[in-house]
């Protein structure tokens, strides 16, 4: 009874201001940041950075769509709530499951690569035991308290941040002063982004839209903000404050951090299958400082690991109050942590050990399941954008009164559909991702099938 008492309030809004900061930074800071960079330096040469603006570019009016929708009605818990409201119960059902689903793909992402970090320091370590500790401890965590996330969140964040903030002036300080790499006998140098053979498109207009598929997975999560917003102190200033700065971030974090990697040590000469963050410092000669890296760019996968955690488990608690998913789902524990959804959501993310200890190749099965969950996030946000194309024409009203209008409005939303469009056009070009987009019919006819059989009679 008391737990159903605690369902009716609701999730809590313990989050403070630092914390929804953080969040957002650590979405715009993914997995595919840290590890999948070296691939896509290696495919697109320094037109990678172009990729990464244009991403963000569009991405970032994504955002804008969702933080407007969010603040129109504080009811809405997540997108998955105006989805549902707006285009309907069988949309709000298929964008929740499909986020669900996507969330649990990038946590067995994460624990692929965390267990690639730990091979740094320990090669003969069995492929399970890392991820089996961390899904236990962080599962565990999260159970306690909405505040624990946050704080949680907040130092893993903040590592990422001191990390690539320092990255970034060390570099600068080797392009200065002119630092040779030992190893190759080349300076750092600026002009390694131009001067080198095949100038900035060395790999022609194909590599560079073949560095799309894990790029947009570095930037997958970014939407986790508005996950969190619902247990926000104040959104109507904190969530348009971190939406934002997301410009900011994806320019310090992105552009900066890739133009020092390339300026230190040439894009042709970064090992595609090993962290570029790592693989700088190991180049340069300093290897407790790359051991330091490698520490940070396991809390980046710790910390989208988490957030994946969190993100889950309010999802399929949004579902059940929306009762697109069993009503256990929708109930919440003393602490206010929607704790059945949560355990039910971790319990997948022992397939991602299972998958990498029967592969055996770290970034094989990781290009794997990033191509999964970009086909699923690209669903996700197009559904944000109709809705908010929807919204425009039923609710003139609330968007008049509205304090944080979308910049560009309606045209500027299907401007990013067709984006989207591009992108999955783009993945149907290369073979790798091909398959992804394969399989992704699999899980929509599922789902499909699933809610016919649930709701057809009503």
């Amino acid at each position: 009874m008391d737990t159903n008492q605690h369902s009716s309030e609701g999730l809590q809004r313990n989050l403070k201001n630092r914390h929804l900061q953080l969040i957002a930074i650590g979405g715009a800071i993914g997995t595919g940041l840290f590890l999948g960079s070296g691939k896509t330096i290696s495919l697109a040469g320094p037109s990678v950075l172009l990729t990464y603006i244009i991403i963000g570019f569009f991405l970032f009016f994504v955002m804008r769509a969702m933080g407007e929708l969010l603040l129109s009605n504080l009811e809405y818990k997540s997108f998955t709530d105006f989805t549902h409201d707006i285009l309907g119960h069988g949309a709000g059902f298929f964008v929740g499951w499909t986020y669900w689903f996507c969330w649990v793909v990038i946590g067995m992402a994460d624990i692929i690569a965390i267990t690639g970090y730990f091979q740094y320091w320990f090669p003969n370590i069995p492929l399970w035991l890392p991820g089996l500790f961390c899904i236990i401890v962080m599962t565990t965590l999260n159970m306690l308290t909405v505040k624990l996330f946050g704080e949680m969140e907040f130092w893993f964040a903040l590592i990422k941040v001191i990390a690539i903030l320092s990255l970034v002036c060390i570099g600068f300080y080797l392009v200065v002063t002119g630092f040779e790499n030992p190893t190759s006998g080349e300076k750092a140098s600026l002009t390694h982004l131009w001067a080198r053979e095949g100038g900035i498109f060395p790999n022609g207009i194909n590599g560079f839209f073949s560095a799309f598929q894990i790029a947009l997975f570095a930037f997958l999560g970014i939407e986790l903000v508005g996950t969190a917003a619902a247990e926000t102190k104040d959104p109507y200033e904190n969530l348009p404050r971190a939406i934002n700065s997301i410009p900011i971030r994806i320019i310090i974090f992105y552009v900066l951090a890739l133009t020092v990697i390339m300026t230190v040590t040439p894009w042709d000469m970064v090992n595609p299958k090993v962290s570029p963050f790592v693989n700088m410092f190991t180049l340069i000669g300093i290897p407790i400082a790359a051991s330091l890296i490698n520490l940070v760019v396991l809390t980046s996968a710790l910390s989208s690991a988490n957030g994946g955690m969190f993100s889950t488990g309010r999802m399929l608690y949004g579902l059940a109050q929306n009762e697109a998913a069993p009503k256990i789902f929708g109930k919440l524990n003393i602490n206010g942590v929607p704790s059945p959804a949560l355990l039910f959501s971790c319990s997948f993310l022992f397939i991602g050990m299972i998958l990498t200890y029967l592969e055996g190749d770290v970034m094989n099965v990781f290009t794997i399941v990033t191509t999964i969950a970009n086909i699923g996030f690209i669903f996700v946000w197009s559904m944000i954008l109709l809705a908010y194309i929807k919204y425009r024409k039923i609710r003139p009203e609330l968007h008049a009164k509205s304090i944080y209008k979308m910049p560009g409005g309606v045209v500027m939303a299907w401007t990013c559909l067709a984006f989207l469009a591009f992108a999955l056009y783009l993945f149907s070009l290369d073979e790798n991702t091909l398959n992804g987009m394969l399989f992704s019919p699999i899980w929509f006819a599922t789902l499909g099938i699933i809610y016919l059989i649930k709701f057809r009679k009503e």
